[in-house]
């Protein structure tokens, strides 16, 4: 019987494997590469895939060497790495087995990288005061991604499953490659436009280089413009981009965002139900307290005897309505006589009396005046008469009576010899008339005593 010539895939990888293993050159081996598609497992073992300008070749690192490293890898960075290379073989890849890293500087999309999201940190465009809040019942969502693929799928498929009541507006977006950049930011300042309530922008995992587009400036000052919130999703948990940065929230994958975008339908109606039955204990506790209320009241004694209840009220309104009456008449009847007082006031007050007296005060104080004016009329006229018996006897003319003469020179009376010369004419008045004399001698008295 001849030998089967085929070898089954297994085995011929596993012969394979033995040369890779068997070659001395293979078992240690310095490489210098770029990081890509790093992707950090909750185990703790780092996959990833180191390459050049011209060549790659997936790695990994298990978690017993990865715990020694000082820092943590990131796509973009440039690394030192010793390690075998052997072939996994359920994939029938070979692959690099790290056993140290170490980095060596860095790649240009790092380099890059570093200086776009040190520039906007500067700007402000990161400032958590920036960032919008999420609506927490969204009615439209905005989905800014590839029409195909399996981060739209599991976008779309989420957003239903959590919360069919939210519409879905898609944007087909070219998010890889030539003209990803400018796609991306139509298709915000499109959804800026509608009336959507949140954006969901970015796509499944890939390299640092497929994803690159979301590290250019243009998408992220167009997130940073954006009016509605905006939801970052960018590959893989380990993917970060710039439009993480600057998003309002940042999902690890498509799916998480999808999540963090809507409520979960299941969510709210546990909710709801529990609510519910919050209610509907309460009520039934309060139904139940305002029963036992009802029937300690139905059975109390005022309930028992309702006439009772209110013959108290009935026996004071009887008591009120008499003391109402009683002192409404008092009142009326102390009114009357605070009027008949006051009547009385009014008529000892009455301005008529007082002005009948003032006219009788007014005529004796006439009469009093008249005789008052009478008597100093008659003192003035016994004064004026003894006044002209008294002028009328030192009077000149009474002194003329007697034979005397005033003589006048020139108009003038003559009251001495010295104001006459010889020759003066001069003027006699006697009591009943005028005559006319000329000087002819002076005889002076003064001369003759001496």
């Amino acid at each position: 019987m001849a030998t089967d010539p085929y070898l089954s895939v297994a085995a011929l990888t596993k012969y394979i494997k033995k040369k890779f293993d068997a070659d001395p050159h293979l078992r240690d081996v310095y490489v210098k590469g770029e990081l890509s598609n790093v992707k950090i497992h909750t185990s703790g073992h780092i996959y990833f895939t180191l390459k050049d300008q011209k060549a790659r070749m997936p790695a990994v690192m298990f978690s017993a060497r990865a715990k020694s490293m000082k820092f943590r890898p990131e796509s973009g960075m440039t690394v030192l790495i010793r390690g075998d290379i052997s072939v996994y073989e359920a994939s029938g890849q070979y692959q690099l087995y790290a056993q140290s890293m170490q980095p060596d500087g860095i790649g240009d999309y790092y380099l890059a990288f570093e200086q776009l999201k040190e520039k906007l940190n500067k700007e402000g465009v990161f400032n958590a005061d920036h960032k919008q809040s999420l609506p927490r019942f969204p009615e439209k969502v905005a989905v800014i991604t590839a029409q195909t693929g399996a981060a739209v799928r599991d976008i779309i498929t989420t957003l239903k499953r959590r919360y069919p009541l939210a519409q879905i507006v898609l944007f087909p977006t070219l998010v890889q490659g030539q003209g990803a950049v400018q796609s991306i930011v139509q298709s915000i300042q499109q959804a800026n436009r509608t009336d959507s309530d949140v954006l969901i922008v970015g796509r499944g995992g890939g390299s640092i280089e497929d994803l690159w587009a979301f590290n250019e400036e243009a998408v992220a000052r167009a997130i940073h413009d954006s009016t509605i919130p905006i939801i970052s999703a960018v590959g893989h948990e380990t993917d970060t981009t710039i439009a993480d940065f600057v998003a309002d929230l940042r999902a690890a994958t498509p799916t998480a965002a999808a999540e963090l975008a809507v409520p979960s339908r299941i969510e709210l109606l546990e909710r709801v139900m529990g609510q519910r039955q919050i209610m509907f204990r309460h009520m039934t506790n309060d139904l139940e307290q305002r029963r036992i209320r009802l029937t300690q009241l139905q059975n109390s004694y005022p309930m028992a005897y309702p006439d009772r209840l209110y013959r108290p009220f009935i026996e004071r309104i009887e008591r009120a309505a008499d003391a109402l009456q009683r002192e409404t008449v008092l009142t009326v009847r102390r009114s009357g006589d605070r009027l008949t007082m006051l009547s009385r006031q009014l008529d000892n007050r009455n301005p008529s009396d007082r002005i009948r007296q003032a006219e009788r005060d007014l005529a004796i104080l006439g009469d009093r005046l008249d005789q008052r004016i009478a008597n100093v009329f008659n003192q003035r006229e016994q004064q004026l008469k003894s006044a002209i018996r008294t002028l009328d006897a030192l009077s000149p003319l009474k002194i003329m009576d007697r034979g005397y003469a005033i003589p006048f020179k020139h108009g003038e009376v003559v009251k001495s010899v010295d104001q006459l010369e010889l020759g003066d004419q001069l003027s006699l008045s006697l009591k009943d008339g005028e005559v006319k004399t000329v000087i002819e001698a002076i005889d002076s008295k003064e001369k003759e005593r001496d």
